[in-house]
């Protein structure tokens, strides 16, 4: 068995292992997993309503498993994808609805801000990572609950008069469509699919086809490897952290300009950023791994809503479905040892 496909199996037998795992927990419980995982299919393919639901679920996980995905590859645990999801959130819905302008111009200009402001709430911790090695994973944990109360109180005395949610943004900053809404019955699907697909090009084309990409990557495998070679370690660190943030950012966006088209105050964390890490995980940190495992997460997501309804099965069991993928995503070792010795030959 050649380790390419070792790599590639590990996820897949992963999610098996999950969903086998997520139909013994129904049994034991007292439901009946055929009808359940029948009622997520049809939660998903069913109508096409689901489907677009569905894929404008998928959008916002590639984008915050990209920015996961990102810096991972480049050393770094950006946890704070969260908070940089709703400054970007924020950002975006204000200059929605701060300007009047052709679309041509105010919806690439409401992206832009989303971007920038997730690539800035990432450049604190990046900055204070290059600067004074303080870890990234404090920072931007505390960044993430900073970014949930800062855009709580400007919302509210900001952007409104002690309102708990803005007014809808302006239709040249939307990015929902009659067209696609049309196709899939009315759903919330939006063209956000087509910039997430376009931003797991860009992540791809960088890592792979650029020498910032190199850099990149080399400055991740070993710092003091790459200062000799004359590489800026921390001119690394920094642009890695901005880019993951910017990619956190736009899924912000496709929420803020997309799904819902304004803001409000928060009482929690939308969860988005959260589960970044775990699309993140499965997919390998790879573009294309973080689309699947993307698609994965948001048919689950969207499925489990009509499980209760179809099978009276609560969609809490896929939350433990996902919790198991990826505890047997984080226990490859364990599975690659298994395949080994099946394979006796093992990995070439």
């Amino acid at each position: 068995m050649s380790k390419k496909l070792l790599n590639l199996s590990i996820p897949v037998i992963s999610v098996l292992l999950g969903l086998i795992a997520g139909a013994i927990i129904m049994l034991v419980s007292g439901y009946d997993p055929i009808a359940g995982y029948s009622a997520m299919l049809q939660g998903i393919f069913g109508e096409s309503y689901y489907v677009g639901e569905s894929i404008r679920q998928i959008t916002p996980y590639i984008l915050s498993g990209l920015a996961v995905a990102f810096a991972f590859r480049t050393g770094l645990f950006n946890i704070g994808v969260e908070g940089q999801l709703i400054v970007g959130w924020f950002a975006s819905v204000w200059v929605g609805l701060a300007f009047d302008l052709p679309k041509v111009i105010h919806l690439p200009l409401a992206l832009l801000a989303g971007a920038l402001a997730g690539a800035l709430w990432a450049f604190i911790p990046g900055l204070l990572k290059a600067r004074f090695r303080v870890h990234e994973v404090i920072v931007t944990i505390m960044l993430n609950y900073t970014a949930l109360h800062l855009t709580n109180y400007l919302i509210a005395n900001v952007l409104t008069d002690k309102k708990d949610q803005t007014d809808p943004i302006h239709n040249s900053a939307s990015l929902s469509s009659g067209f696609l809404q049309g196709i899939t019955d009315f759903s919330r699907l939006h063209w956000g699919i087509v910039i997430a697909i376009i931003c797991a090009i860009v992540m791809w084309f960088i890592l792979e086809k650029t020498t910032t990409g190199f850099e990149l990557k080399a400055v991740g495998f070993n710092q003091h490897a790459s200062e000799y070679a004359g590489m800026s370690v921390n001119r690394n660190i920094i642009m890695s952290m901005v880019i993951s943030g910017a990619f956190a950012g736009l899924a912000g966006s496709m929420e803020g300009l997309g799904t819902f088209g304004y803001a409000a105050i928060k009482n929690g964390f939308t969860g988005v950023g959260f589960d970044g890490i775990a699309v993140a995980l499965l997919g390998g940190n790879t573009a294309i791994g973080v689309v699947l495992a993307a698609m994965l997460f948001g048919g689950l997501k969207t499925g489990a809503l009509n499980m209760p309804l179809a099978a009276n099965v609560p969609n809490e069991i896929v939350d433990i479905v996902i919790a198991l993928i990826i505890f047997f995503v984080a226990s490859s070792y364990f599975i690659r040892l298994i395949i080994n010795r099946f394979f006796k030959k093992g990995v070439k």
